[in-house]
């Protein structure tokens, strides 16, 4: 009987230190974790959520915040929301303003996009999305509404897959590879689509990236109006349709 007290005693030890180390973290710990993800991690702080971590991330100059669990195992964007306080709660990080930036539309390429809406409309926009992003499927059902309202709008797909979602860029080479705007609908629905494969290259999907950093495209959703204005984020079918008319 003392026997298997001491023995529980020092399992319960063991867990307790195992438990602690768990719930260490520092910045080279977690710049070693966030390794590849394009980021570096500036601070690390204990979230306002149990259970998490806050990290302040930088990445071309401008910071965000995200929130690692104790397993080590999750990222999750910020900022987080309190449904008791209704406000936003933890770090919250200010990004410098932007001025307006513009491109000339005309001189974008065609090819290796998704069209949507008319493929023969004489206004052209381009969206650079993520078949992974949250953000992107929100805007994707909107961008279906828009070319709904605007039959002479023509609409093109560009995969920018994010490094932080390690399955989106082999999904962009198998939906590039189809031209199948069915493919991102089933993406952006949380369906299952094909494997890559042989015959799905990459170099479209390359060539999308190289673009999107030319122009500046750090995120997804943005959008490229066409009138050349640059946009991040959601914006409804409505918001676009009178953003677009201006």
């Amino acid at each position: 009987m003392k026997f298997m007290v001491g023995l529980m005693a020092l399992l319960l030890v063991a867990a307790s230190a195992t438990l602690a180390a768990a719930d260490n973290l520092d910045v080279k710990e977690a710049n070693a974790l966030l390794s590849g993800l394009g980021v570096t991690v500036k601070e690390v702080h204990d979230a306002p959520v149990s259970g998490m971590w806050e990290l302040i991330l930088e990445k071309s100059g401008e910071r965000s915040v995200a929130y690692l669990d104790h397993a080590k195992k999750h990222l999750m964007p910020g900022p987080v929301f309190d449904l008791t306080t209704r406000s936003l709660v933890g770090a919250q990080v200010r990004r410098p303003p932007m001025s307006p930036t513009k491109v000339d539309v005309s001189s974008l390429p065609k090819e290796d996009s998704i069209v949507l809406g008319n493929p023969a409309g004489t206004k052209k926009m381009f969206v650079f999305t993520d078949p992974d992003c949250p953000f992107c499927k929100q805007l994707h059902w909107e961008l279906l509404k828009l070319a709904g309202m605007e039959p002479d709008l023509t609409i093109y797909i560009k995969m920018f897959p994010l490094k932080m979602h390690p399955k989106a860029y082999d999904k962009a080479r198998v939906i590039l590879a189809k031209h199948s705007p069915k493919l991102l609908d089933k993406a952006f629905a949380g369906e299952e689509i094909p494997a890559a494969g042989a015959n799905d290259p990459s170099a479209p999907v390359d060539a999308s990236l190289k673009l999107g950093e030319k122009l500046g495209v750090s995120g997804t959703p943005t959008m490229v109006l066409p009138d050349g204005r640059v946009m991040t984020g959601v914006k409804s079918a409505v918001e676009l349709k009178k953003l677009i008319s201006l």
